[in-house]
């Protein structure tokens, strides 16, 4: 989501000249650092990696192994054919009453040893099995015989009951795809878009550097391969987003919303009480491995890796760059209200607090009439400044206020309990809708700690919302968050006939801790002009969002197209007014699918080009063909957000308790970002963002685009003869 505007952004010289002489380090340096990287995660999670390294096979299962060994020996057979006889030979002899365990611990090691064996050819035979993606060749609703086998032998190798880092060991690594098809694919995507001279150029380029530079520059991506376990991740994230100087707000967050027709409770601290719950039911879920590792089409698992940085998690300003600080565990969280900042406990001797423990800790909270301290209210408007900037001023606060930065930063996430309404309202549903997208994303500039890796928001009405910084994952892993605890706090946990939390307070708790900053004068003056900065960039922002209820995913799927690519289609088509008839619309539904399919199996283009460039700028290797494909602004940034827990939500019957999805910046100041989602079967919400300096975009004018595209192309198959076009009022208000 957010990535597109870093991307889009990037440049080698990000920072001062001492990054750039970072730049300049030997690639071969780099690479083997990065495989260093690669190792040095897995040994931080050893038991993590004990439980998943003899995955699909369990501990229990050596216990199995060795009896049945015991059991041979017993009944004087030998399964080691004599092996077992020579370990108990090296043994030494500790006279003759031991005779028996020696013969035991001959045993013992045998079976350790044929254990350790299986569970090696089983590694090896599912990585195999994983790397097929014959499956993604398969046609719509459609399974050939060779991949009905594959995934029979995936189900079979791969255990009864995965946790969720069980395949980690497993998955192949990603593959570093041809050059030359890369560079095709490449110019394939620009020639819509370029005019016959620039094109021929941009050609021209690319064969120049198919010629020059290519070779030297894969090989040494193929040999970062081989020794970290992805080519691309890591110089992502640190060129993308850690090396990034630009604001988090905006540039670099996102946000999630609430159900969109229907608000549980209308209590501010209930609602607040529930959520947090969830969330940490959730973290507890996620410590013990319970939750289940995604599988792309109910059939490939993927990388679990980023659920690890969800909770305790906060990107620690730097001058030239930005780090990651993530702790093994956090008792409390951060909570922010009326310019004051409290620390809240989120356990008593050791077991969590129950949601109405929590919602007493909020109400206190609400309660509290004691002002903000000079400079306190604005304080967070820092972490929505220019990274450098934050970075020197923390120096600074990390001396004064230690403590009190301390318990923000080691929080387990950020609350903002923000004193305004926000949602649907029947007044003014358009402006309502477009007002709760801008406070999830930017807020006022200084009520959200953007460094967090989320911010929990909840309105004076009950209302919700998530705003989260993009560098530590993607946005299905919050995602996947968001809709246990929506579905959580609302469906198990419930409120009681008044609207408050379930369950009884507790008086003995003792009253949220207030934080106090001892706010240097030089201190100040930055405070000032980040949030001005932060209030321009705030203001800049144009945020339209509206469901769009003429049809949904079941009308497309009737259609026999793919749900994503008729979106994404109907975007372009939005955006660029082209593709009017239905044999064109066909063809470009299945050039989408084709290279959704790619790019799900490794052989994607924009990643590869990212590589292809960091290691020639490692090089001091100039190529015009990189500097032009990394200089273009692409105006039309787009996002699904997936449901992938619908098991949760009962759609049929409660069709309102579905979240609304969320949305992200636009991508260029003179484009759009555009995320969209799937709201059951018969509704699909839109989240449009432009900048209001730009004399080139309007949201809701593409809003109305976009109604329009859907609706003719619709109209171009026999199902939706019947659907007739509306004005975007209408539709708002309906």
């Amino acid at each position: 989501m957010a990535e597109a505007h870093q991307a889009v952004g990037f440049r080698p010289s990000l920072t001062s000249d001492a990054g750039e002489v970072e730049l300049g380090a030997p690639v071969l340096q780099e690479i083997y650092l990065s495989g260093l990287r690669s190792w040095k995660r897995h040994l931080s999670r050893f038991w993590n990696d004990f439980l998943t390294g003899v995955f699909p096979a369990s501990p229990l299962s050596w216990l199995f192994l060795f009896s049945a060994i015991q059991l041979a020996s017993f009944l004087q057979l030998d399964p080691s054919l004599g092996l077992m006889e020579k370990i108990k030979e090296s043994l030494p002899d500790w006279g003759g009453q031991h005779h028996r365990l020696r013969g035991v611990l001959a045993a013992a090691m045998f079976a350790s040893c044929l254990w350790g064996a299986l569970i090696f050819t089983l590694h090896v035979a599912l990585r195999l099995l994983l790397s097929y993606h014959g499956w993604l060749l398969e046609p719509h609703g459609g399974m050939s015989s060779p991949t009905k086998t594959w995934l029979a032998l995936v189900r079979i190798f791969s255990g009864r009951h995965p946790m969720l880092f069980s395949y980690q060991r497993s998955l192949p690594r990603q593959p570093v795809p041809s050059v030359q098809d890369t560079v095709r694919k490449y110019l394939e995507s620009v020639r819509p878009v370029l005019s016959d001279e620039d094109f021929d150029w941009t050609a021209g380029l690319a064969q120049e550097f198919l010629k020059l530079q290519a070779s030297l520059l894969q090989w040494y991506l193929q040999l970062k391969s081989w020794w970290a376990s992805n080519y691309v991740s890591d110089w992502w994230e640190e060129f993308v987003y850690l090396r990034s100087r630009n604001s988090l707000m905006v540039n670099s967050n996102y946000y999630m919303m609430d159900f969109l027709y229907v608000t549980p409770t209308p209590v501010q601290a209930a609602r607040a009480g529930n959520a947090v719950h969830a969330l940490l039911l959730y973290r507890h879920r996620l410590d013990r491995q319970e939750i289940l590792p995604t599988l792309l089409m109910g059939m490939r698992p993927l990388c679990s890796a980023q659920y690890e940085k969800i909770f305790n998690t906060t990107r620690i300003p730097g001058v030239h760059r930005d780090h990651i600080r993530h702790l093994r565990d956090s008792r409390h969280v951060a909570v922010f209200h009326r310019g004051r900042f409290f620390r809240v406990g989120t356990h008593s001797q050791s077991r969590l607090l129950s949601p109405r423990a929590l919602e007493q800790q909020f109400q206190r909270i609400l309660d509290d009439s004691s002002p903000a301290c000079p400079h306190e209210e604005h304080l967070a408007a820092l972490t929505a400044a220019p990274r450098d900037t934050w970075a020197q001023v923390r120096r600074s606060l990390k001396t004064q206020a230690q403590e009190a930065l301390e318990a923000v930063e080691g929080a387990a996430f950020f609350v903002s309990l923000d004193s305004e309404p926000a949602g649907l309202t029947r007044e003014d549903p358009a402006a309502s809708l477009d007002a709760y997208a801008h406070a999830l994303l930017a807020g006022r500039g200084h009520d959200r700690w953007f460094d967090k890796s989320f911010s929990l928001v909840v309105f004076s009405n009950g209302k919700l919302g998530l705003s989260v910084e993009h560098s530590w994952a993607d946005c299905p892993i919050s995602g996947h968050m968001w809709e246990f605890t929506l579905a959580t706090e609302c469906f198990q946990l419930g409120y009681s006939a008044d609207g408050h939390c379930k369950g009884h307070p507790d008086p003995s708790l003792p009253q949220p801790q207030r934080l106090h900053w001892d706010l240097p004068d030089k201190i100040h003056l930055s405070i000032s002009l980040a949030l001005r900065a932060a209030k321009t960039l705030s203001g800049n922002i144009d945020c339209h969002v509206f469901p769009f209820s003429h049809f949904g995913k079941s009308f497309i799927k009737r259609c026999h197209l793919s749900s994503d690519s008729f979106i994404q289609t109907a975007l372009q088509l939005a955006h660029f007014r082209d593709a009017q008839c239905l044999a064109l619309f066909r063809l470009a539904v299945d050039k989408h699918q084709a290279l959704l399919k790619a790019a799900m199996s490794g052989q994607g283009v924009d990643r590869h080009l990212f590589a292809l460039y960091i290691v020639s700028q490692f090089l001091h290797l100039q190529s015009p063909f990189l500097d032009q494909v990394h200089s273009e602004q692409w105006q039309l940034a787009t996002s699904q957000i997936p449901v992938q827990q619908i098991h949760l939500f009962d759609v049929h019957n409660y069709p309102d308790y579905v979240s609304s999805g969320g949305g992200f910046g636009p991508a260029d100041d003179h484009g759009y970002g555009v995320s969209y989602m799937f709201m059951g079967d018969d509704v699909i919400t839109f989240h449009i963002s432009s900048k209001k300096s730009s004399t080139r975009t309007d949201s809701r004018r593409l809003g109305q685009r976009i109604q329009d595209a859907l609706l003719d192309v619709a109209t171009l198959f026999p199902e939706g003869q019947h659907l007739k076009r509306r004005g975007l009022g209408e539709e708002d208000s309906g």
